[in-house]
Order: C-alpha cells, then structure tokens, then sequence
C-alpha cells in the first residue's frame, strides 16, 4: 500500500512538473508568434493594463485552488510557473511595441528576445549595462515594472505561501498523509 503511494505522488509531483513546463512553453510561444504590430499607444497601454487584471484574477484564482488543493506546495510552484510568466511577457510585449514606435526609447532597437531579456533582467534587479531605457516614456514604463516586481515578489508570494500553509494545514486535519514534498 505504502508502495502505491509513493507511486501515487510520484504522478501527482510528474504531472505537476509538466503542466508547469508546458504552461511557460505555451506561454512564450504564443509571445514569439503574437502579432505584435501598430505601434506603441493608448491601445498597448490599456492592453498591459487588461493583462495586468488578468493576471491578477489568474492569481486570485490560483492562490485558493492551492489553498484546496491535495499537494499545495507542488500546486504553488504550478501557479508561479503560469503567473510570473504571464506577467514578464505583458512587459516584454509593451517593450517591444514602444521600442519599435520609438527606437530613441532604448539605448538600442528591441527584438522580442532583447525585450524579454530586458524585462527579465529589471525583474531579477541584476542591473544594466547594455539595454536601458533612455526617454522618460521608457523610463515611466520600466519603473512601473519594478514597483509592480516588488508587489508580485512581496504580496503574492506571501499569499501564495499564506495558501501552502492553509492548504497543508487542512490536509494534515483531514489526513496523516505524507508530506507533499516526497517523491
């Protein structure tokens, strides 16, 4: 029995994993192939803003499926492996927009790889030294990037820790099954 167990989250942990994997392929795809065309204007502003709520709504939604769910630690790193991508490529794909209606806003022209390296380089705060916002519209950009890092890396990961514990605590009342973190 102990042996089907093990075997049991093994599965769960595997299935875990992949729908991870495949939820930052899927998601990165779809940014290499989007059409990404017209320019930089109100239209990508209010589009990084209804990517911005969906993300939040993703989120939302994320953290109480790991609060309910049967191995919330692997069901946290499923929710970050969708979330945090979502929320790197909306930047990526305004960066890239505003860098192609406007070059002289970086310090060089942006490919969807340089955009994506530039966003995830602000978001790992390792700082510049060969991409950089040089107008104030780029620099206004990027600075709303870096407050809205500091709340997804503070906020909601807090939150989604807040679930873990929410959701191992209501599965040890249930059950003494073992820790989700076994292979």
């Amino acid at each position: 029995m102990e042996r089907n167990a093990a075997g049991q989250r093994r599965r769960v942990l595997l299935g875990h994993l992949l729908r991870s994997v495949f939820s930052i392929a899927l998601l990165t795809g779809l940014y290499y192939v989007a059409p990404l065309e017209g320019g930089f204007g109100l239209s990508t502003i209010l589009s990084l803003a209804l990517g911005l709520v969906v993300f939040g709504l993703l989120t939302a939604w994320q953290i109480s499926a790991v609060s309910h769910a049967q191995f919330p630690r692997m069901r946290a790193l499923e929710a970050m492996a969708t979330g945090v991508p979502l929320f790197l490529l909306l930047f990526s794909a305004t960066y890239y927009l505003l860098a192609a209606q406007d070059p002289a806003s970086f310090s060089e022209p942006l490919t969807r790889t340089d955009a994506l390296y530039f966003t995830i380089t602000t978001f790992a705060t390792v700082g510049y030294g060969d991409i950089v916002a040089t107008d104030q519209g780029s620099r206004v950009l990027v600075t709303s990037q870096m407050v809205a890092d500091l709340i997804l890396i503070g906020v909601i990961a807090k939150a989604l820790v807040g679930a873990v514990k929410i959701g191992m605590h209501r599965r040890s009342s249930q059950t003494s099954a073992p820790d989700d973190d076994e292979p």
